[in-house]
């Protein structure tokens, strides 16, 4: 009898009904051995040498796997197929070895990227070695975390109290989000005006321009700047005898997204369902292991961490089978599409995200899902769906309005949608545009107007708008924008904000990101005496080097030997600052946001002689007058919002912390 071990309990329960009476099937219930969290665990001294020890909850189940292979020839690990997956396999085995004497195991490698009984089958006949590359590139990885967190985190205890942890990755996906609000904090709103006018062509159909030159000068964004030339314009305007001057049709076409990854199934999930980067994955997990449906249990889509692509040859046969069942032959293409991936390691390039048989219809899964797994897997064979179908054939016309003395011009434009496609199915949705930018009225739908027709003027329509500053980050714009810089891994963005969040560096407000005091001299600190550990380049071209390991291009003990030369001197650079000259530093850098007046409110407000100054104590930071002890005055860091202020107050007394001399308790009142 041979045994598997598999992560999760419940997919071991489905693959043992695949695979009968003569295999084991076991779970590991994740990661069985990591480096304990105390100094020494790895040492940078001994070549890296890197201490684990088995986790006590994980020893149990270690343990079972070693009884049931003391009846057993063969072991075959099926953990997870990606580069943490072969990680926990490796440590399966050296748990057995060093806690169990099993050194000589004939143990084999199984992957296979759907809970479907044919992929769990074709899986176990085709084993393979352990691919040290890969396991070696996750032990680099958390070697680095580990080296960043115990090395850097006690420097920022000790230099900036209350301060609890700084990481890797966490760390330059905080900066992002404390530089995004200094651009909001910075952003002066400018002031112009947009005008329109509403016609009526001469079939009486509705038609709207919008302004585009007046008196022969072509008008920008901010031509029109104040109400009173919004109003000169629109005189003009309802003076005039207007033409269609120019009617102008292009065909387009649009092709479909790929489907999803790990990051863009976030991305999409959090704009379309409001998921959460974690929720989605919890969700995800639960399809990927699969439901009882018909009597057999089954997964319902292929593994969700993935950085690629492309889809199997017969799960794109499946798709284009059910394609031309549910909505037509038409919608069909004459041949498949290719989707090629980005990720720069192919080893971890795997298949896309896809439902694991296309002809479970999201309709008929309803009922053996809740809530959100049905609106999780519908957008899933949604989005792998549409890749395969049709691209949408459109026509974009722009229609030039002219006054017959050319003292202005308008234009419209609008899309119509003459064969939709794959639109039929799906569409991509999208963030919000940067400054009230977006796409127009490009989808306005336009009447049939011909050159030279005469239009009637109705109504002329000012309108004052105000430039925006850029928004603040969504969780899909936040992944967005670390995908792109080559931040972190998709398998890592979910717990990288929850981490954020429960150090209280940053707080969901309204579905954005805001950061906390807290969050912001953390990143001010580490941009002072870190820079180079928080920069964006850095840190991606580590990712990189990282994935070369994965590739078998670099070694992974030299990758880890390059970051410590450097870091450690970074951090002995710090044993002589005082907490006093940090926080003057820190004051500086964040002195916009907790001055914000420009220096006028940094004048002590009780002795009006002393200057207000970053100050640290048990409770957190605060302001504190620079005439202490002589001036005792001190407020928050955060004052109340504009607006906020009664309803502060009403709830009482605001706690500042205690006061450090007397160590009595501080109020606002």
């Amino acid at each position: 009898m041979d045994v598997v071990v598999v992560e999760s309990p419940a997919k071991a329960k489905t693959i043992n009904k695949y695979l009968g009476d003569d295999y084991i099937v076991l779970a590991s219930y994740g990661h069985v051995r990591d480096l304990p969290s105390k100094d020494g665990s790895v040492q940078p001294d001994d070549d890296f040498a890197m201490t684990y020890m088995t986790d006590e909850k994980a020893a149990k189940h270690v343990k079972a796997i070693a009884n049931a292979m003391k009846g057993s020839d063969k072991l075959y690990l099926a953990t997870d197929p990606d580069r943490e997956g072969e990680a926990i396999s490796w440590h399966v085995l050296k748990a057995l070895a060093d806690d169990y004497g099993m050194h000589d195991i004939y143990a084999k490698r199984v992957v296979f990227n759907e809970i479907t009984k044919r992929a769990v089958l074709e899986g176990i006949n085709n084993p393979r070695d352990l691919d040290m590359d890969l396991i070696n590139a996750q032990q680099a990885r958390r070697a680095l975390d580990y080296l960043v967190g115990f090395t850097l985190s006690p420097v920022l205890w000790r230099k900036l109290p209350g301060a609890k942890s700084a990481g890797r990755v966490q760390s330059v996906a905080l900066r992002l989000i404390c530089e995004r609000e200094i651009e909001i904090e910075a952003f002066i709103a400018r002031e112009y005006w947009s005008v329109e006018v509403d016609f009526k062509t001469a079939a009486n159909a509705a038609l709207i321009g919008r302004l585009t030159h007046l008196n022969g000068v072509k008008l920008d964004r901010f031509s029109i700047a104040d109400g009173a030339t919004a109003e000169a314009a629109k005189r003009t305007l309802e003076a005039g005898d207007f033409t269609i001057a120019k009617v102008e049709t292009k065909p387009t076409r649009r092709n479909p997204s790929p489907p999803f990854t790990t990051s863009t199934l976030q991305q999409e999930a959090s704009r379309k369902l409001g998921f959460g980067a974690k929720r989605t994955m919890q969700v995800a997990q639960r399809l990927y292991e699969g439901f009882d449906i018909g009597g057999e249990t089954v997964g319902l889509i292929t593994y969700m961490r993935t950085d690629g692509v492309s889809m199997a040859n017969e799960a794109i046969a499946g798709c284009r089978d059910v394609i031309g069942q549910e909505f037509g032959p038409e919608y069909v293409p004459g041949e498949a599409r290719v989707y090629k991936s980005k990720a720069k390691n192919a080893q971890e390039a795997h298949e896309a995200i896809r439902p694991t048989d296309f002809s479970r219809l999201p309709k008929d899964m309803s009922a053996y899902l809740d809530t959100e797994q049905q609106r999780l897997y519908e957008l899933i064979w949604k989005r792998a769906m549409a890749s395969q179908m049709e691209q949408a054939r459109l026509s974009r016309t722009t229609i030039e309005i002219a006054a017959k003395d050319n003292s202005s011009n308008l234009r419209t434009t609008g899309t119509v949608v003459d064969f939709p496609g794959f639109l039929k199915l799906y569409e991509e949705g999208k963030d919000e545009k940067q400054d009230g930018k977006g796409d127009g009225d490009e989808d306005r739908r336009l009447p049939k107007v011909s050159e030279g027709e005469a239009l009637t003027n109705e109504k002329v329509r000012p309108e004052q708008h105000f430039t925006e500053p850029p928004p603040r980050f969504s969780e899909a714009t936040l992944v967005k924008k670390m995908e792109e810089l080559g931040i972190g891994r998709p398998s890592t963005y979910a717990s990288i904000l929850t981490v954020l969040q429960d150090r209280s560096y940053v707080v969901l407000d309204r579905k954005r990101f805001v950061p906390e005091d807290k969050g912001r001299l953390v990143t001010a600190f580490l941009e002072s005496y870190f820079h180079r550990y928080v920069e964006y380049d850095f840190t991606a071209d580590l990712e990189g080097r990282l994935d070369a390991v994965s590739a078998g291009e670099v070694d992974w003990k030299v990758v880890l030997r390059d970051f410590w030369r450097d870091f450690s001197n970074a951090v002995d650079g710090t044993s002589e600052l005082r907490v006093r000259e940090v926080l003057d530093k820190v004051n500086d850098m964040l002195a916009p946001h907790l001055y914000p007046d420009g220096g006028a409110d940094r004048i002590c407000p009780a002795c009006k002689k002393g200057t207000l100054n970053l100050r640290g104590g048990r409770n957190g930071f605060f302001l504190g007058c620079d005439a202490y002890p002589e001036c005792q005055y001190t407020r928050a860091m955060k004052q109340a919002e504009e607006g906020d202020m009664d309803e502060k107050f009403a709830a009482g007394p605001i706690a500042l912390g205690d006061d450090p001399e007397s160590a009595m308790p501080l109020t606002l009142r």
